[in-house]
């Protein structure tokens, strides 16, 4: 029984786990929005929200060795993946790095928000080949809510009562 046993083994060992949620990372950072399977998704999530807590954290610190403790364990969490260069939608190198990114671009444009940093959304479209569940996982704008808010009509007032008879 899984009682109590935290996130999805999504078909792969310990390592190749591990693996693919650093290298959806770096694609989510790179582009800020990515199409995986939705339990990919939902796996990501977490991950990518206390990578952006810890860095909102060292820098919200003003303290440097506090800061520096943050990066190191941003870091560590990410392995190798931390120190590669960024390329752009035309496969191109920015110059920035992933660490470098997180302090720099996303950890400033989240530092009011106290988390929902992500969102899922469910595509309609089934990946071809064997009809997985695809989803968009995206980080969000500046001013942007997890949902987005739509405008409610104002509802009909409801009919009056009919009058009892005598």
């Amino acid at each position: 029984m899984r009682h109590l046993k935290r996130g999805r083994k999504l078909g792969r060992n310990a390592s190749h786990r591990t693996s693919l949620k650093r290298n959806l990372l770096l694609g989510l950072f790179a582009h800020e929005r990515i199409t995986t399977t939705v339990p990919k998704a939902k796996e990501l999530r977490p991950f990518v929200e206390r990578l952006i807590t810890l860095a909102k954290r060292g820098l919200a610190s003003g303290d440097k060795g506090k800061a520096l403790h943050a990066r190191r364990l941003v870091m560590a969490r990410l392995g190798p993946v931390a120190k590669v260069e960024l390329l752009d939608h035309k496969g191109n190198g920015t110059g920035e790095t992933v660490i470098g990114k997180l302090f720099t671009v996303l950890a400033p444009r989240y530092a009011d928000r106290k988390g929902g940093y992500t969102r899922i959304m469910k595509l309609t479209k089934r990946r071809l080949g064997d009809a997985g569940e695809t989803a968009f996982i995206e980080l969000l704008k500046e001013g942007e809510t997890r949902v987005q808010a739509t405008e409610k009509t104002p509802a009909a007032a409801p009919a009056p009562a009919p009058a009892p008879a005598t």
